[in-house]
């Protein structure tokens, strides 16, 4: 087995008490692109934040494994130094944070896992190199990197600052939320290329979408569908394909007892 192996194994979660995840298990090695798929509601978010060890998703069963270990006890910050990141659907705005400070602060942290507060920072004159180069790769305004994180950012700008977190990071494995929601077509294939001009094939990647145009530049070797908490099919880039096509009505007809249980977890929520 590669050991460089991000692993869910039989991965049950709730959320406020509420079961989401029912027995997902997923195995992603690094340099795999996997493509995650489903209706809304159906728990891919949920499985990215507790990769990540969000404080409000709570491991009822099974585990998370990253090259062999378990980390399903790690706090987040242990596990983003170990080499995981999560672009996020909707990024948190961090006012009075110039967006460069924040990026010295987590590449020293990263390149340095045992680094501790307060301690000295990444050579100011090696990391503007590298922000300026993964910057004119990805198109940026040099302007962009004084700005407050996430700060008065319109969708897309988001996006492309998560990008350039990633760039600057180099993750092992990164878990990509839907960076396609809120852009038009443009700022969705803009953000497709820049994904695969950054390397993702030096990491593992998943990829959570609805739309197979942020595939374009990084076809899946691997397209998972969920349905009600679980993985229910996988297939390769042929799926994403069909599921553009057709939608998941078929899958529901495939798999009538997950679809009842869809449709009642909607029922509770609509109540």
């Amino acid at each position: 087995m590669n050991p460089e192996t991000l692993s869910v194994i039989d991965l049950h979660v709730s959320v406020d008490g509420k079961p989401i995840l029912k027995g997902v298990n997923l195995t992603i090695r690094r340099g795999e692109i996997h493509a995650l798929m489903g209706p809304n509601g159906s728990g891919k978010t949920t499985l990215g934040l507790a990769i990540m060890g969000h404080p409000r998703y709570q491991v009822t069963q099974g585990r998370i494994e990253l090259d062999g270990e378990d980390i399903t006890q790690l706090e987040p910050h242990e596990r983003a130094r170990r080499g995981l990141f999560m672009a996020f659907q909707r990024p948190v705005a961090i006012p009075g944070v110039r967006l460069a400070d924040f990026l010295r602060h987590a590449v020293s942290n990263i390149r340095n896992p045992n680094r501790k507060e307060g301690e000295e920072l990444i050579p100011m004159r090696e990391f503007r190199k590298e922000l300026r180069e993964k910057m004119e790769m990805l198109r940026m305004d040099p302007e962009f990197a004084r700005r407050y994180v996430n700060d008065g950012f319109s969708g897309g700008e988001m996006k492309r600052a998560e990008i350039l977190q990633m760039a600057l990071l180099r993750p092992k494995f990164a878990i990509l939320d839907e960076t396609d929601s809120g852009l038009d077509v443009d700022a969705v294939r803009l953000a497709s290329q820049s994904i695969a001009e950054i390397g993702a094939r030096q990491m593992g990647l998943l990829i959570i979408t609805h739309h197979e145009r942020l595939l374009e530049h990084n076809p899946p070797d691997y397209t998972h569908v969920m349905l009600a908490g679980r993985i229910v099919e996988t297939g390769g880039p042929e799926l994403a394909e069909k599921l553009h096509r057709e939608g998941y009505d078929q899958l529901r007809e495939k798999y009538p007892e997950i679809a009842a249980e869809e449709a009642a977890m909607a029922g509770k929520e609509a109540v």
